[in-house]
């Protein structure tokens, strides 16, 4: 007879922490990539499976025998192969795998602290996977419990206070490194939630009135203006020339391949460019040009300021929050895996306590039934207590348990 197979919940990935932004971007998946590895996911047979990718990060996380089954569905999507993966990933099993979770819906694990984007971008993957029916009851709890520790995360602590995201650092990276900021031509490229927040912390911290936007979508672009009259709109078409005419362009366009080249730009003047997208969508020979240099999404996300010294004393309180929805989880689990085997012992215990009970009134004179109900009782409370007990091994199998009692207790 064929075992039943074991499987264990994972969290494979790779993320800022080891790769770079040039092998990230390897590893990213566009939103159909993602459908497509989901659906194929469910056609193998895999459980509870949802998936991240953003510039910080691209995550699978659910259930598999071994990590290197999810390991080659991601690698299958993306241009990322096994041998790279081994040396920039993480492999998280169960346990590790929950806590990983976590600290990622949190912004513990954001690359800059804090940043709490990451949770609007948890919530649409999960939301995407359960579309397609390949989360389960295990992936879907595990999530709420996360959420709800990440809003707890939100408003008790600091974790999140001040303003600090890539789009603010871009800001701020202006104003440290260009003395004369707000009177320096500033064109913003592409329209997605970097863009507009980019544009937003333009208007909210400096007093610049020479901003340009330019999105491919140009009805976005007339929509956005119209709420924010201080920045000035322009046509995809006329990208390079306004390109010529900016001291500072800021490129947050979501493609797969640069959408700035050599082409584009004019080698006259300086021109300080800003790339917020990942993977990067301006082409690197673009700096052959003398006065033209590019910041990446990378350096833009070493800022240390104010900010971050006060989030990282929050730290400690979000962790404890963490851990009091770890538990409340682990209760949860462990209800959901002990029940059928404790109830099956529990009915097993008591056809023999009944047997036994009707055996010896039928053999004994006066025999005190309501006694013997409560002794017998109190013995199948003992032993089902200590069959919880080794079930809460975490290297016990439920399943195998369940076929030792079956054998052990059949008529």
């Amino acid at each position: 007879m064929q075992e039943d197979r074991q499987e264990y919940f994972y969290n494979i990935g790779v993320s800022y922490k080891k790769a770079d932004a040039n092998t990230r971007g390897k590893f990213s998946l566009t939103k159909e990539n993602q459908i497509a590895l989901l659906k194929l996911s469910k056609e193998k047979g895999f459980k509870g499976v949802f998936i991240i990718s953003t510039c910080n990060r691209t995550e699978i996380t659910g259930f598999a025998e071994r990590p290197c089954q999810l390991i080659e569905l991601l690698c299958t999507f993306t241009e990322g192969t096994i041998e790279e993966f081994a040396k920039f990933s993480n492999v998280y099993k169960d346990q590790e795998a929950i806590h990983q979770l976590f600290r990622i819906g949190t912004g513990l694990e954001s690359q800059i602290l804090g940043d709490y984007e990451i949770v609007g971008q948890l919530r649409q993957a999960f939301r995407l996977a359960k579309s397609l029916k390949t989360v389960n009851a295990y992936s879907e709890r595990l999530m709420n419990s996360v959420l709800q520790a990440s809003k707890r995360v939100k408003n008790e602590t600091k974790l999140s206070s001040g303003t600090t995201s890539v789009s603010y650092a871009a800001v701020q990276y202006i104003i440290k490194n260009l003395p004369d900021y707000n009177s320096k031509n500033i064109l913003v490229f592409g329209l997605g939630k970097m863009g507009k927040h980019t544009c937003k912390n333009l208007a909210e911290y400096t007093q610049n009135k020479t901003v340009c936007l330019i999105n491919r979508t140009e009805e976005k672009t007339t929509v956005f203006v119209k709420e924010h009259a201080s920045i000035r709109k322009s046509v995809i078409e006329n990208l390079s020339e306004e390109i010529t005419k900016t001291d500072v362009l800021i490129v947050s366009t979501g493609a797969d391949k640069p959408t700035i080249t050599k082409e584009h730009i004019g080698h006259h003047k300086n021109l300080l460019i800003l790339d917020l997208s990942m993977p990067e969508n301006v082409a690197k020979d673009v700096t052959d040009f003398k006065g033209v240099s590019i910041v990446n999404i990378d350096e833009l996300s070493k800022i240390t300021d104010e900010t971050l010294a006060v989030r990282l004393k929050e730290v400690p309180f979000a962790e404890a929050i963490i851990e009091t929805h770890k538990a409340e989880f682990k209760e949860w689990l462990n209800h959901r895996r002990f029940t059928p085997a404790i109830a099956a012992l529990k009915k097993s215990l008591e056809n023999i306590k009944n047997d036994e009970i009707s055996f010896q009134k039928k053999k004994i004179a006066d025999f005190d039934e309501s006694q013997a109900e409560i002794l017998t009782s109190r013995f199948i409370q003992k032993i089902t207590t200590q069959f919880v007990k080794h079930l809460k091994d975490e290297e016990t199998s439920v399943s195998q348990s369940l076929q030792v009692i079956n054998k052990v207790f059949q008529s």
